[in-house]
């Protein structure tokens, strides 16, 4: 592997110039204005990624008091994210399978929608905790099928394509953490109002997916649409795997319609240490949106401060995720960026365990440098799988069990940090966990595909 291009074809026998155009599933150029609507719908779909997490993190302490939680139970909040990307991640394949991936993200923007604006009202950590869950289901659907829609819209751009919504998940993520304390104390001081500001960025992102989803019936052009039917049609009577990729919304090769029926996930070790190293990089994610401003605020940095820290750590991503995909689509071997990404971890913690206010601002950076190793994760799902149905099966594999692997994670810290009163015990468990990360993600970026380890 060579480069970007090298691996969105490999299942290609000859290029025609046509072939250089986003596609639709019927396998004819799409309308621009059809191109257009995705790349919008992909970014403002990306924005809404995190910040139902990372505007909680910023205001953590006045939902704990605002609900009497306990320091274990508000570990079990900050846990609550990965659980139900786990829970409802692996759904998305199925459900983009039968109603198209571009309906299932729509309706997971209205879930988050609907989720941001009654949470901060539920009344009572139980009503709290089921609207986050809400929230969540969204953000988990949309978080496995946004590789599947980049393969299936720009295959010959995964990279570039990768890069941009990486960047717009960072820029929300950092935007959120930065804004929510300030945007709160414009409102009134009130937390319910920070939180649900929110809501409107989500109600946004619902738009640009409504044209698509009534294109889903119809392609652009009535040729394009009677094969699709057609397509639909024999892919209803045959139940071959070739007709159910096309459903997925990947129209198969050639070569695709003669691999086996179902591809055994399971049985790739490649997939298995993608799924590890996602729940690894999950893991510190989500100790860091979830506890970073705390562990600021508890050093004795104020509260605007350290959420401008989280900001800044989470706004590394924003010119990083677009460098490291279009980066990592060029080398053969991604475990070079896996180090270089996991030794500025290591720094990182270092820093926030010996001085965690003098050197607050380098600790952000370093950290918000390793957190890059999401969107690094998220290409590499794009190039360990040669077909858009291997993609969306990868992708649902490896972030649901990656996120079931980093459930523990933030509540282990929040129970660490009310036993041992300190944070000295929960930073060595954050740095502890980045030597594994390594490991695994170095051996998820050698050059092999999952089509080829199951096959085998």
């Amino acid at each position: 592997m060579t480069g970007e291009e090298t691996r969105t074809t490999t299942s290609t026998t000859e290029r025609t110039p046509a072939a250089a155009a986003p596609r639709d599933p019927g396998g004819t150029p799409t309308r621009a204005w059809a191109t257009r609507l995705v790349v919008v719908g992909i970014v403002l779909s990306a924005l809404n990624l995190r910040p139902a997490i990372t505007s909680l993190g910023a205001l953590l302490e006045e939902v704990r008091d605002g609900l009497g939680m306990s320091g274990g139970v508000a570990g079990l909040l900050t846990s609550v994210p990965p659980l139900c990307f786990a829970v409802f991640g692996v759904m998305a394949p199925r459900l983009a399978r039968r109603f198209g991936p571009a309906a299932v993200v729509c309706a997971g923007m209205a879930a988050i929608t609907t989720g941001l604006l009654i949470r901060p009202y539920a009344g009572g950590t139980a009503g709290f905790l089921a609207a986050s869950a809400l929230a969540l289901m969204g953000i988990a659907v949309s978080n496995v099928l946004m590789p599947v829609i980049v393969k299936r819209w720009f295959p010959d751009r995964v990279g570039s394509m990768t890069g941009l919504y990486s960047m717009a998940l960072a820029a929300g993520t950092s935007v959120a953490a930065a804004a929510t304390v300030p945007l709160t104390d414009a409102l009134g001081g009130s937390w319910q109002s920070g939180l649900t500001v929110w809501a409107a960025l989500a109600a946004a992102a619902v738009l640009p997916w409504l044209p698509l989803v009534r294109e889903r019936g119809g392609a652009s052009t009535p040729a394009t649409g009677t094969a699709a039917q057609a397509t639909g049609t024999a892919a209803e009577a045959t139940g071959t795997a070739a007709d159910a990729a096309e459903r997925a919304g990947e129209r198969p090769t050639p070569t695709e319609r003669t691999q086996p029926p179902a591809l055994r996930i399971t049985r790739s070790r490649t997939a298995w240490a993608l799924a590890v190293f996602f729940g690894l990089q999950a893991t510190a994610a989500y100790i860091t949106m979830g506890w970073m401003a705390q562990i600021f605020r508890d050093a004795g940095v104020p509260a605007g401060t350290a959420g401008l820290l989280l900001a800044v750590t989470m706004v590394m991503g924003v010119p990083l995720a677009f460098v490291i995909p279009r980066l990592a689509t060029r080398l053969p071997n991604q475990g070079p960026i896996v180090v270089a990404l996991g030794v500025c971890g290591l720094a990182g913690y270092a820093g926030l365990y010996f001085a965690p206010a003098g050197g607050a601002w380098a600790w952000a950076l370093l950290l918000g440098v390793s957190n890059c190793a999401f969107p690094l994760a998220l290409t590499m799902v794009g190039m360990r799988a040669r077909s858009g149905a291997g993609v969306a099966q990868l992708s649902a594999f490896a972030q649901s069990t990656g996120y079931l692997i980093s459930i523990p994670g933030p509540l282990l810290v929040g129970v660490l940090y009310e036993s041992s009163g300190g944070w000295g015990v929960p930073i060595a468990l954050m740095a502890a966990l980045m030597v594994p990360q390594m490991v695994v993600g170095v051996l998820a970026g050698r050059d092999r595909t999952v089509e080829e380890e199951a096959a085998a």
